[in-house]
């Protein structure tokens, strides 16, 4: 089941899951490289260090070797003695162990980055588990963890075994040697011997770099159910999203149309497309556009707007283009300024009109509507008026 489970994943990871693994403690980290570093750490130590150290040595060695009859006859004194000798070792040890230390973090940092998270150590029940523990242990990266182990330990042991064989000669002349002299050719070999162990590791961390993160990108790879789930995730459930906007539509439209009563005007086309219009001399710079439909919801503004003796005129291009140009609760467009400004004088002739102010205006004079701002310029449009009295 898990080998199935593992081949149907055939997608590779996204930056989403690449981050998750990241907060959750997986990140690609070579041992190797680690090892590297904090070899080199100490050869370089004692490359730069060994004339100090050498004699620092030779002062705790000769302290060491020096001591009269009281000190021999007294257990107490000798303790003494082998404790100031330890805490002097302390300080040659101490420093080449910190800097061994700092070393291994950066190369933690080098072969996966900065990574802080408490994740991986937060208690879960399942790792009290003996069961699952012991497939964790006997599991297959254990097992390969444990082969590569083993094949390092051989190929190094092989090459010091060959460097050793070849400094057989140099090992017998240090023994005819004065002691000063049989130290340094011994340093000299030890210090060869560390640099070729140095070699081998650096070549082994560049060939275990890539392939440690090339082996969490093939674990973190993704089938296409988990694609699809991860796309859900971050653009949100397409349905709740999807009532969410049928809401927002039905809050707007419940808003347009308690202002469609209190509106100067609505301009038709005469079936298709409606637009209510408001304008408030001295409050508003243009007039604006308090709601706006088309086909049924036309309709409707339509009827309320004669329920409430708001004025419907007919003027179909004016009617589309500020349907299609003009937003709710908007300004109208500054290229239908002229156009609309004709409709609302007609509407206030007609007003003074109906109560006894003026004279009865004629027909609605040809209005000035650009007639790029027409959505159906260049179309072929049916007749309005020819619809409607066909129905």
């Amino acid at each position: 089941m898990a080998d199935q489970d593992q081949q149907d994943r055939n997608l590779p990871a996204s930056e989403r899951k690449i981050r998750k693994a990241r907060e959750e403690g997986q990140v690609a980290r070579s041992r190797m490289l680690g090892h590297f570093l904090i070899v080199g750490a100490g050869v370089a130590v004692l490359t730069v260090a060994a004339p100090w150290m050498a004699r620092w040595m030779q002062a705790l060695l000769a302290s060491g070797l020096s001591f009269g009859l009281q000190d021999v006859s007294s257990g107490a004194q000798m303790g003494e003695r082998l404790g100031e000798a330890t805490l002097k070792y302390l300080w040659v040890v101490l420093p080449v162990g910190a800097v061994m230390s700092l070393v291994a973090i950066v190369g933690n940092l080098a072969s996966g980055g900065w990574n802080w998270t408490l994740k991986p150590i937060a208690p879960k029940f399942s790792k009290l588990n003996p069961l699952s523990g012991l497939m964790r242990m006997v599991g297959k990266d254990q097992l390969m963890e444990a082969l590569k182990a083993c094949g390092l330990a051989l190929l190094i042991g092989t090459v010091g075994a060959f460097y050793l064989r070849s400094q057989i000669d140099t090992f017998q002349a240090a023994l005819g040697m004065a002691l000063p002299a049989a130290v340094a050719s011994l340093a000299g070999i030890l210090f060869k011997g560390l640099g070729l162990m140095l070699l081998v590791l650096g070549v082994v961390a560049a060939i275990d770099i890539p392939i440690q993160r090339h082996k969490l990108m093939k674990q973190l790879k993704m089938s296409h159910q988990e694609a699809k789930q991860e796309f859900k995730e971050a653009e949100g459930n397409q349905e709740v999203k999807a009532k969410m906007k049928a809401r927002m539509r039905e809050m707007t439209r419940r808003r347009m149309m308690a202002a469609v009563p209190r509106a100067d005007l609505v301009v038709m086309n005469p079936t298709h497309y409606a637009v209510a219009l408001k304008y408030e001399e001295g409050k508003m710079a243009a007039p604006r556009v308090v709601a706006k439909g088309a086909d049924l919801l036309a309709m409707q503004i339509r009827d309320l707007a004669r329920d409430h003796k708001v004025p419907v005129l007919q003027a179909p291009m004016l009617a589309r283009a500020l349907y299609a140009h003009a937003e709710v609760d908007g300004e109208i467009p500054m290229a239908l300024y002229s156009a609309v400004a004709q409709v609302l004088a007609y509407v206030y002739q007609l007003r003074a009109a109906m109560s006894g102010r003026g004279t009865m205006p004629g027909a609605l004079p040809e209005l000035n509507v650009p007639v790029e701002l027409d959505p159906h310029h260049g179309k072929t449009v049916v007749d309005d008026e020819t619809e409607e009295s066909d129905r």
